[in-house]
């Protein structure tokens, strides 16, 4: 499995640990790397984020071998078989890690400001680092958690060596590992950026995560102006939001979909924000021919588009679903339309006809495998895109994603293509 970044194997380990969603854990980053990993993951919970500072113990003249390890809060976790093997004086040991919980406080704060770190008493706590190679850290790191308090542990991480998953099973309560590659050899090997973390980057992300612990987004009641139109709407912007998703309903549908709102409510706790509106108004929507009228669904979603980005400076994106995929194709054609990037679940592309070449906005169709008309127009229409496209096929979901487990597919797969391209 290799990853494009840290944020993409986050949003893909956030997959492998909604299990736990609700035990209500405590996220922890190993720094520096593993921050970065960890952030998608605590927004997908709706997780409080921390970082793990530990710092390895190492004997005086063979550093690589640890003694042990410190963590926050004066915790201290010693093998006291290496201490006696290693013949050292307690002198010694006393000074070098006296010397690690000074190097311990400096990179506490460093990170972490003056906010006060998250107890981790009786919690779940999912401890997450960008890969793992030997182990020593992530061991080390899972032993101070526990000393700390927490009740489970749970070690999560993107790619690792299979001797050190094996080891590690034995330090926790649980590994989530999303790949063991026999040929393991380095981290960054599985990675096609694996550029440094700064520190930097480290600070920024704990301060928004502090900002914007993961609570439910409420939307607020709008009314869209689409060319003069007002249409009924729901903007929800969680505080710090990077872009904005604008929802294109389907036939029959409104802004009120549940299975849109779901979506919706998903990447809201991702950090992203939502607008979900009426392309038609009630009248108009009694007329089912005005549902398949593709260039005015295009138009008004353009209309809209402008609207909002008068209120909200971000990058935005388009969903569509059903036919509302065709419009927002149609209005993303446009060579003034500058999105992000766009989502069809379940749609009708094909309905976009000659515009589909014209889109340069990145663009993934998500089709159940039992949804097989649609399915076959969306590969026809997809022959048609000229821009980066993917087509996600969901296993054993029908057109509206109804069977359980298939929705969260869908916010799932959108959820990292937003992430990705916004």
């Amino acid at each position: 499995m290799l990853f494009t970044d840290r944020a993409d194997a986050g949003e893909r380990l956030a997959e492998a640990v909604r299990h736990l969603e609700g035990e209500r854990p405590v996220v922890l980053g190993l720094p520096r790397g593993g921050v970065p990993v960890a952030f998608p993951v605590a927004r997908a919970l709706g997780a409080p984020l921390d970082v793990i500072v530990v710092r390895k113990l190492g004997v005086p003249h063979h550093r690589e071998l640890g003694f042990g390890a410190i963590g926050e809060g004066g915790v201290r976790v010693i093998s006291e078989d290496i201490v006696r093997s290693s013949r050292v004086t307690q002198q010694d040991l006393a000074d070098v890690e006296h010397a690690e919980e000074a190097e311990l406080a400096r990179q506490a704060r460093r990170f972490r400001g003056d906010r006060h770190r998250v107890p981790l008493d009786g919690r779940t706590v999912i401890v997450v680092d960008d890969g793992i190679a030997t182990g020593a850290t992530a061991a080390a790191a899972c032993r101070v958690v526990r000393a700390q308090g927490a009740a489970r542990v749970v070690l999560a991480v993107p790619v690792a060596a299979p001797d050190a998953v094996a080891r590690l099973r034995g330090e926790t309560d649980e590994v989530v590992c999303l790949s063991a590659p026999r040929a393991f050899r380095a981290v960054g090997e599985w990675y096609r950026d694996f550029s440094q973390t700064p520190d930097e980057e480290v600070v920024s992300l704990l301060a928004r995560a502090a900002a914007s612990p993961g609570r439910e987004i409420r939307p607020v009641a709008v009314e869209v102006d689409a060319g003069g139109l007002a249409l009924a709407g729901d903007l929800a912007l969680p505080e710090g939001a990077g872009a904005v998703v604008m929802f294109a309903h389907g036939s029959g549908s409104s802004r009120r979909s549940p299975r849109n709102r779901t979506v919706a409510a998903d990447l809201n706790r991702a950090g992203l924000g939502t607008l979900l509106f009426d392309l038609l108004t009630p009248a108009e929507e009694a007329d089912r021919a005005n549902v398949f009228d593709i260039g005015t669904l295009a138009g008004r979603l353009a209309d809209a588009t402008g609207w909002l980005r008068r209120r909200a400076s971000l990058p935005i994106g388009y969903f569509g679903a059903s036919t509302g995929a065709a419009a927002a194709l149609w209005a993303a054609s446009a060579a003034d339309a500058d999105i992000g990037a766009v989502v069809s679940r379940g749609g009708r592309p094909d309905l976009a006809g000659p515009r589909l070449a014209a889109v340069r906005a990145p663009t993934l169709l998500v089709v159940g495998d039992r949804d097989t008309t649609v399915l076959d127009l969306n590969r026809a229409a997809q022959r048609e895109l000229r821009c980066e496209n993917r087509l996600e096929v969901v296993p054993g979901a029908t057109h509206l994603f109804e069977e359980p487990g298939a929705l969260e597919q869908v916010a799932a797969l959108a959820r990292a293509w937003f992430a990705r391209h916004l």
